[in-house]
C-alpha cells in the first residue's frame, strides 16, 4: 500500500462568456489577476467604442456613450473650467486669476513679464521715491531684454506692421494669427534675406486673408502698407512657393458682401449678384481674370436687372476697378447666365 497522498486541487471556474467585462485567471500562486488585454483603459479623447467599434458621443453631461451599443465609455469627467461663475464680461475679468492666453501676434507669444506703472504696492500703500526709481530701472532692462537679438527685433517690428495693416483693413483676429504664423515660418526658414520686413509682412497678411476666406485685394493691402503693390506681389509669390501654402484662388463672392454693404444694396440684389458670380465661376469665366472685377460686374448686373440704379462709377470707386473692366465683365457674366443685357 502506498503512503502517497493525492491532493485534489480546486477546479478553475470557466470564464463567463456572456459577460462583456474583463475575464479573470488563476495565477500559479493562487491569486486572481485581470487579463491585461481586456483591461486596457479607454482614452478620454477616443471616438471609438472598445466593445463594438461604434462611434462615441460626448453630450452635455459628464458621460461618454456609444451610440450603437449604449456602453458608457466614461463617466464622472473632471470639469477643467473655473469654479466660479460670471454673467458679463466685466465680472469675468474681475474674477479671473490668470493672464492672457498665448498668441502668435506678439514676438514673445505673450509669455514675458510686464512691470506695471502703478505707484502703489499690493496693499494700496504709496511707493517711495527710491522704490519708484528702482522700478523704472527694472522696466528699462526688462524692455531691453525682450529684444536683445536681431530675431526678436525683426519679429517685433513685423508683427506690429501686421497688426497695424489688419486694423486698417478691418480684418479679424484669426487672420492676424495666421499672418503671424506665416511670417514666423518665413523668418525661421531664412526667407527674408534681401527683402524688406514691410513687404514680407504685407505678403503674409495677403496670404492669410486668402487662406481664411476673407479676401482682400493686393491694391487694398498696398494702400495701408509702406511698400508698393509690385513688391507685395513678388514677396507673396516667393512665400507661397517656398512655404507650400497652396492658397486657393479667391472667389468673387468673398468680395461681394463688403461691396454690397458699402453701397447699401438691398438683400435681394446681393443674393442675385452672388448667383451670377457663382454661375460665372462654374462656367470658368473667372479664369485668368481678377475676382474683384467679376464681383463688381455681377453686382452691377444684379442692380440693372432689379432696377436699383447703381452706377458704374459708384461700383468702380468702391471696388477700386475701372469702369471699362466692369462693362467688359458685365457682358460676360450675363452671357453665361443666358440673360440678354438691356440697353
Amino acid at each position: 500500500m502506498s503512503n502517497e497522498r493525492t491532493v485534489d486541487r480546486p477546479r478553475e471556474a470557466p470564464p463567463d462568456e456572456s459577460r462583456g467585462g474583463s475575464q479573470a485567471a488563476v495565477s500559479p500562486n493562487g491569486t486572481r489577476t485581470e487579463d491585461a488585454s481586456t483591461e486596457a483603459s479607454v482614452d478620454a479623447d477616443t471616438d471609438t467604442c472598445p466593445e463594438c467599434g461604434g462611434s462615441v458621443t460626448a453630450p452635455d453631461t459628464d458621460e461618454r456613450v456609444c451610440v450603437d451599443c449604449g456602453l458608457v465609455v466614461e463617466d464622472q469627467r473632471i470639469d477643467s473650467g473655473p469654479e466660479w461663475r460670471a454673467f458679463d464680461a466685466a465680472e469675468r475679468d474681475e474674477r479671473s486669476r490668470v493672464g492672457a492666453p498665448m498668441t502668435e501676434m506678439l514676438h514673445d507669444r505673450g509669455l514675458s513679464t510686464t512691470i506695471g506703472f502703478d505707484k502703489t504696492d499690493a496693499y494700496g500703500n504709496a511707493l517711495g521715491g527710491r522704490k519708484r526709481r528702482q522700478l523704472k530701472r527694472l522696466r528699462t532692462w526688462n524692455r531691453r531684454s525682450k529684444t536683445e537679438d536681431a530675431h526678436d527685433r525683426n519679429l517685433r517690428h513685423a508683427l506690429g506692421e501686421i497688426d497695424r495693416m489688419a486694423s486698417a483693413l478691418g480684418l479679424p483676429e484669426p487672420i492676424r494669427e495666421t499672418a503671424s504664423v506665416i511670417y514666423r515660418r518665413a523668418l525661421d526658414e531664412d526667407l527674408l534675406r534681401g527683402r524688406s520686413i514691410e513687404g514680407m509682412a504685407a505678403a503674409s497678411l495677403y496670404a492669410a486673408s486668402r487662406l481664411d476666406g476673407v479676401a482682400r485685394s493686393i491694391d487694398e493691402i498696398a494702400t495701408v502698407s509702406r511698400v508698393g503693390d509690385l513688391e507685395i506681389k513678388r514677396a507673396y509669390r516667393y512665400v507661397d512657393r517656398e512655404l507650400g501654402l497652396e492658397t486657393p484662388p479667391a472667389h468673387p463672392n468673398e468680395y461681394l458682401g463688403r461691396f454690397a454693404s458699402e453701397l447699401d444694396c438691398e438683400g435681394a440684389t446681393e443674393r442675385l449678384a452672388r448667383d451670377l458670380a457663382e454661375t460665372a465661376v462654374e462656367e470658368a469665366v473667372h479664369s485668368g481674370k481678377s475676382p474683384v472685377g467679376i464681383a463688381a460686374s455681377a453686382l452691377y448686373a444684379a442692380s440693372k436687372l432689379r432696377n436699383e440704379g447703381l452706377t458704374q462709377a459708384a461700383i468702380s470707386e468702391t471696388a477700386n476697378v475701372s469702369e471699362v473692366t466692369i462693362r467688359n465683365r458685365y457682358r460676360e457674366v450675363l452671357e453665361v447666365a443666358e440673360i440678354s443685357p438691356s440697353e
